[in-house]
């Protein structure tokens, strides 16, 4: 058993620090403040390489694991990028997988290169407003007219969609009352993001004003047939296939989260004097704060044994959901002490621990939340009865 970092991941590790430590602060500041994609680190990634980091090479990838990409997510987040910085890239990690695993020899050679070189930006649109997590029910509907699909419906809380080129749709293409089980009937397309039949809705958040989040209104979207993935009728198992390396991806980036606030609340710590002492002499901030280191490096071990499971082929369902859940909570618990041992200048913008705070929420909330991963450990590990 090696818990140590390989040669090359070190390398990759070091390779990201360098190329996020181009965008400083000041930057991200400004990016909290005024929003906008942030186009700069995106292009840095792309050109050097990183954004086909799980493609294989034969479409212009690096063809590594979800392990390496999960350092490069987390080496993204731990540089103060936080979210903002992380969900730019997420969805080149590993959102076309589906296109890996199940696309034609032609589909791979016209849909991954693009991403790959950074020419391309998609956004992932499967959320409904009505559906939530209960994804069979969709109601986006993309009915067969010959040679192409008619696409109408809604998604919500899609992101990049102000800048996407491309969408990874998920739509029902059989009623829901004429299929045998709720998963069957829908299908996967990855395909030109059509502003003339796609409206979009930016939502005003809390967090990550760089990376937009959207709702979605399509009416009548022409799909070619050429742009469906797989067979007709089988999206869900498609997607289901990138469910585990999403929640691992997630997890590392709040781990990077909670990591660089509880650095900066360290840094405070030492700093910071009050009667005539550091306060983090104090055992009312040593306490938490150690708390919070060790939260942290347990949740990264969940991580680290989910992604090995997964990139050997073992199944990592209860893991990954677990590196979900863990980071998630330790990222929040590292991000909300940060503000606390800052005391009033963590609520200040300057200090940037507040920022941390807001955008630790999203891998808290989503892909999944807290509440169903813990459905999920009791009824597929503990064998309870299903709850819900």
């Amino acid at each position: 058993m090696d818990f140590a970092l390989s040669p090359e991941q070190e390398s990759i590790k070091s390779s990201i620090e360098r190329i996020c430590d181009r965008f400083g602060d000041d930057y991200w500041l400004n990016k909290d403040r005024e929003g906008g994609f942030p186009h700069e680190l995106y292009r840095a990634l792309a050109d050097d390489g990183w954004l086909g980091i799980c493609i294989p090479e034969a479409y212009g990838g690096s063809g590594l694991g979800i392990t390496e990409a999960a350092i490069m997510a987390q080496a993204i987040s731990r540089s103060g990028a936080g979210m903002s910085g992380a969900s730019a890239v997420h969805i080149n990690i590993f959102g076309l997988n589906p296109v890996v695993v199940f696309g034609t020899e032609e589909q791979k050679r016209r849909m991954l290169p693009p991403m790959v070189q950074g020419l391309e930006k998609a956004c992932f649109g499967v959320t409904e407003p009505d559906a939530g997590l209960n994804t069979t029910h969709l109601k986006t509907r993309a009915r067969r007219n010959g040679d192409h699909y008619v696409v109408d419906g809604q998604k919500v809380w899609i992101s990049t969609a102000q800048v996407a080129d491309r969408i990874l749709l998920l739509a029902r293409t059989t009623p829901l009352e004429e299929v045998k089980r709720s998963t069957e009937g829908l299908s996967l397309f990855y395909t030109r993001f059509d502003r003339s039949r796609i409206r979009v809705s930016e939502i005003e958040k809390m967090g990550r004003k760089a990376v937009d989040s959207n709702e979605l209104f399509i009416e009548g979207l022409e799909i070619p047939i050429e742009d469906r993935i797989g067979e007709e009728g089988k999206g869900f198992q498609y997607i289901i296939e990138g469910l585990n390396p999403e929640r691992i991806l997630i997890a590392a980036e709040a781990v990077g989260l909670g990591q660089v606030a509880l650095d900066r609340a360290t840094k405070y710590a030492k700093e910071r004097t009050v009667f005539g002492r550091a306060i983090g002499q104090n055992q009312g901030i040593q306490h938490p704060l150690a708390q919070c280191w060790m939260e942290l490096e347990a949740a990264n071990l969940m991580i680290q044994k989910a992604a090995w499971q997964y990139d050997r082929g073992q199944p990592c369902g209860a893991e990954a959901n677990a590196a979900k859940y863990l980071a998630g909570e330790a990222g929040f618990h590292a991000c909300e002490t940060a503000v606390m041992t800052h005391g009033g200048f963590g609520y200040a913008r300057e200090y940037h621990v507040e920022r941390y705070l807001r955008e630790v929420l999203i891998p808290r909330i989503a892909p999944v939340s807290p509440q169903l991963v813990l459905c999920f450990i009791a009824e597929r590990v503990l064998g309870l009865p299903k709850s819900y």
